[in-house]
This record gives C-alpha cells, structure tokens and sequence, in this order.
C-alpha cells in the first residue's frame, strides 16, 4: 500500500472514497465534516438520515465507521467516523486507531482502492496532531496487512505544522 501525505482540500482529493471527520449525528457539523457536507450537497445529508434511520438510530459511535455516496465530490464514497474528543474525556488511543481501522474495513467492503483522510480529532476534538499522526500511520500499516484491496492512502492535511507531523510518522 503506497502512503503518501499533502496540504489540500479533501474535498477535492481525486481518490475513491474520503474519510470524514464526523459527529455522531451524521447530519453535518464544522471543520473538514461542515465542508464535506457543503462540496457533496444535499444528497449526503439524505443518505445520512437513511442510514441513521437503517441501523445507526442513537448515531454513530466513536471509532466507528459506514459508507455513503459521496454526492457532487470526485469521489464516489464517503467513509464517515466518528473520532474521540479529548474535551470529553475519550483519550484512549484504540478509539482513534479503530476510526482507521474501521474507514479501511469499510473501504474494502465497498471496493475502493483509495482512500483520502483528514487528521481526525486533531481539530477541535483536541488531540495534539503529533499523537494523531502516530496512532494514524501505524494503524494504517498494520490494517494494510490485513485488509487487501486498499492500495493508496492519502493523508490530506489541513496545515504545514500537520503536514510535518504526519512525514515525520511516516519517516
């Protein structure tokens, strides 16, 4: 599996499905969600209640993962989970390692071959990005190992200082 890392707009990522930081509800938020929920349009927000109203009633919870169109965006998927919030006393890092563990599993499950994510819970979820880069690239390795059909991830990073957090992970 090819890992690569840059500054960008995820929404934009020319990759088969993008990881979105989400909330639980499923129905949009701030940071990378607000602007996934506003580059796919309107047909995201229905699919999110579809699926809530299917399986997920009380919403999706944290380290968890589910696939849904991607709407107006390049991609054909968005693979939404739901990341731990320091602010709320989620400091385990297994809950961050199963929101990439859980996304890759859900991407093979819907035959996407790559795969774009943002620096979950690094934003105002409160982790440090140092942390979230670590937890992130050795997740990523090992559930490569054991997930085949994935063959690229991209980390799309919202700021240099993440950026350099991430390469250092990967060094």
């Amino acid at each position: 599996m090819e890992i690569t890392t840059e500054v960008g707009d995820i929404t934009e990522a020319d990759v088969d499905a993008v990881v979105n930081a989400a909330n639980s509800t499923l129905l949009g938020g701030g940071g990378v969600d607000g602007a996934i929920h506003a580059a796919a349009g309107p047909e995201l927000l229905k699919e999110c209640r579809r699926v809530r109203a299917a399986r997920w009633h009380d919403g999706l919870p944290v380290g968890e993962a589910v696939a849904t169109g991607a709407g107006r965006m390049p991609a054909r998927w968005v693979i939404h989970t739901v990341g731990p919030n320091r602010h709320r006393g989620q400091t385990d890092p297994e809950l961050l390692a199963s929101c990439f563990r859980r996304s890759l599993e859900v991407a093979q499950e819907v035959g996407a071959a790559s795969v774009a994510f943002p620096a979950i819970s690094a934003g105002v979820y409160g982790w440090d990005p140092g942390e979230v880069a670590r937890v992130a690239v050795a997740t990523v390795r090992h559930t490569a190992e054991v997930v085949p059909g994935v063959e690229e991830v991209r980390f799309v990073l919202f700021s240099e200082d993440v950026l350099a957090r991430f390469e250092q992970a990967l060094a």
